[in-house]
């Protein structure tokens, strides 16, 4: 059964004052289940996008404790922290549930990431960052403990150029072409830019990059300054009510939507939906197709049909449910993986860890767990934390979100050596030294 209930918060600074109370929410946890936390932001100005994300995350735990028993048997039990996408407020709910024996945790927040990768080997517990977070910790060898598969945003960008060198006929058609970066000011929205930058010397297209303060309620200036600029492309890195006002902004100054493409943090149904019909023909990223597979299908059975949905049953499916529902089922693999190692209990974070470098989901494995053509297969290793996954664009028609694109690899020639020095010097700050991963077990 769901339970609610309150708690009150204690923030450390000169003075241990409560600042807020928050409504948490899990699955009741017994001595012996796996535990995880879950950091969401039901409330404030990124909820549109926080929520989906939480309820495709829960749903796919509840799917395998109600159509599984658990993983191998061992229930999975977990907890819900609100911290409306506040960086300090969600470092305080990481560290007040990790004492329950964390197997993991996913911030759903590169701010938060980044914060918990020094405390990471600290508290040996595997922060994942599925599709976000720092790029650097692709690159295991200096961060153990960080995963940020199926591709990172400097991979991402990498896509996205090359999407777009096809649509112009090649990549040597961008030579002199302006593509600006529309990004959220905060620690996520500005990863792509070393990629972007690098990309841009390399092709040999004009970069502008355009920070819109959080929480991107406000982009006038923003919008007033691509006018002038008349880009031919436009990349976006937003979330939240970002989305949403920055696609309108385009459609007022006449943009045409088919060159405004967004991350896949920024393409959703909350993105497009409450943009209304200016928002047809938006291009958007994905790490994953849109809509309905036989996973869903379970999810309805084997949660909604008996009363334990998160959210509303039509909302199955969308984008950033989708995301959550399958960064749940990366969690649950990893572990899964771990306890074929370590035996059919609850692992420890280290043991998920070896569990996570050890992830394989090949067509075989994606097609038993209900998503043949949903996602692609995945190889992890303890030098690649990234899986260098490739990645699909998809194209708003008014109702619905139709892929456009095949599987766009990413510019590893370019980015992987990127990575590794991006990892090296990140790493060498925190007193870290390169581990050889053939000594690995």
């Amino acid at each position: 059964m769901t339970r609610h209930y309150r708690i009150r918060h204690a923030f450390p600074g000169l003075l241990a004052i409560v600042v807020s109370s928050a409504i948490l929410a899990g699955a009741a946890a017994g001595a012996n289940d796996i535990f995880i936390p879950v950091l969401v932001y039901r409330t404030g100005p990124f909820a549109s996008s926080g929520i989906p994300v939480a309820n495709g995350l829960v749903d796919y735990y509840m799917l395998v404790n109600q159509r599984e028993g658990g993983i191998n048997g061992v229930k999975l039990s977990w907890e819900e922290c609100e911290f409306q996408y506040d960086t300090t407020k969600g470092v305080e709910c990481y560290e007040r549930l990790k004492t329950r024996g964390a197997a993991l945790v996913f911030p759903i927040s590169t701010g938060v990431t980044y914060r918990l990768v020094p405390t990471a080997p600290i508290d040996r517990i595997p922060v994942t960052q599925f599709g976000a977070g720092m790029a650097a910790a692709a690159d295991g060898r200096w961060f153990p403990w960080v995963f940020n598969f199926p591709a990172t945003y400097w991979s991402q960008a990498s896509a996205m150029i090359e999407y777009i060198g096809r649509r112009e006929g090649g990549l040597d058609k961008l030579k002199g072409k302006k593509v600006a970066h529309v990004f959220l000011s905060s620690p996520y929205g500005k990863e792509a830019n070393p990629t972007l930058d690098a990309l841009a010397r390399r092709v040999g297209f004009q970069l502008t990059l355009l920070a819109v303060n959080p929480p991107g309620r406000e982009q006038k200036t923003t919008w007033a300054q691509v006018r002038r600029l008349n880009p031919d492309w436009i990349y976006m890195s937003g979330w939240g009510v970002m989305n949403q006002v920055a696609i309108k902004e385009a459609a007022a100054i006449g943009y045409p939507m088919d060159h405004l493409i967004g991350n896949w943090w920024s393409a959703s149904e909350g993105d497009v939906i409450l943009a209304g019909p200016v928002a047809n023909g938006y291009i958007g990223a994905a790490s994953h197709a849109p809509g309905i597979f036989k996973v869903h299908q379970d999810i309805l059975q084997f949660v909604y049909d008996k009363g334990h949905g998160a959210g509303k049953r039509e909302a199955v499916g969308e984008v950033l449910y989708n995301r959550g529902l399958v960064s749940a089922m990366y969690e649950v693999e990893a572990i899964r993986t771990a306890m074929s190692k370590y035996g059919n209990r609850p692992p420890t974070g280290e043991q998920v860890r070896w569990g996570l470098e050890h992830l394989r989901l090949d067509e075989k494995r994606l097609a038993e767990l209900g998503m043949k053509g949903f996602v692609h297969p995945l190889t992890v290793t303890c030098k690649d934390h990234e899986g260098s996954g490739p990645v699909l664009f998809q194209q708003w028609d008014g109702t619905k979100w139709k892929v456009v694109s095949d599987w766009i690899p990413t510019m590893q020639a370019v980015l992987r050596p990127m990575i590794e020095a991006a990892a090296a010097e990140e790493g060498r700050k925190l007193g870290y030294t390169m581990r050889d991963c053939s000594k690995e077990p």
